[in-house]
């Protein structure tokens, strides 16, 4: 039996409300209820509209607020009881999000669901950094990988894959494992000179950006203190960033932070 209500899987984008869809910025404001990570943004949560309830089952690595098996009861028992539900992620669902989880979940309990795009942060943190992931002669295409596992597990990719010259590479979730995710690059055969940088908190006023080298972006990195959520991204492309960095945070925004862009 096809319950009443309905669960919006809902991409938040980067960060800046900006950058949100029409569509999303609409059920957030019409739902019935909000379930939302942390790594939706303060500015964002403030377009909720009071007497919307607000859910949070944000997870830190290393620090999981709610379990993902929890998160699926609580979305089911919510819509089960014919609530609207806007699932609010950062970013874009389908992309490290784990929604096709959430989904399968709604879909073995009969409950309808939809599905928002997002921009995501490999998007979103390339642009804002002056970094295009793709450009003639540089780069032919696009690897998106996560950088971040369960405790005690190996960081195991294929490598030789990653390590493409005429790719660009960017890793969610790397910050904690860059150093790991640097020499296995190199290992496969990825030159230590081959241009890399790491965005913090890409598109947002709170945005930092390092560049460096591969071999060098741990440490630049390091000498930075930037912290999660980071983008890391490798490839030729970044080189332009010296002629295509354009973004200039509001510094007349209502935030305790004050983005800086690093170079190293």
């Amino acid at each position: 039996m096809t319950s009443r209500g309905v669960v919006y899987l809902v991409g938040a984008g980067p960060g800046d409300p900006e950058l949100m869809t029409v569509k999303a910025l609409r059920l957030i404001q019409s739902v019935d209820v909000v379930v939302y990570d942390r790594l939706v943004s303060p500015e964002i949560l403030a377009l909720v509209p009071q007497g919307v309830a607000r859910i949070a089952v944000g997870k830190a690595p290393g620090h999981h607020c709610v379990p993902q098996d929890e998160i699926n009861e609580l979305l089911v028992s919510l819509a089960s009881r014919s609530r609207s539900v806007a699932r609010l992620k950062g970013g874009d669902p389908f992309i490290f999000g784990r929604g096709s989880e959430e989904a399968l979940e709604l879909r073995r309990h009969g409950i309808r669901f939809e599905v928002v795009p997002g921009i995501t942060a490999a998007v979103a943190a390339s642009a804002y950094a002056g970094i295009p992931l793709t450009h003639r002669a540089l780069s032919r295409g696009v690897r998106l990988v996560t950088g971040h596992l369960r405790e005690g597990e190996e960081l195991e990719l294929d490598w030789e894959r990653l390590a493409d010259p005429q790719a660009t590479l960017v890793v969610y979730m790397g910050l904690i494992n860059l150093p790991v995710i640097v020499q296995r690059l190199v290992s496969a055969g990825l030159a230590p000179a081959t241009p890399a940088a790491a965005v913090q908190e890409g598109s947002t006023v709170r945005q930092r950006s390092v560049y460096a080298t591969l071999e060098t972006l741990p440490a630049a990195v390091a000498a930075a203190g930037l912290q999660a959520p980071v983008a890391i991204i490798v490839g030729e492309t970044v080189a332009l960033a010296d002629e295509l960095y354009w973004f200039e945070p509001d510094q007349s925004a209502e935030v305790d932070d004050v983005a800086s862009h690093a170079r190293a």
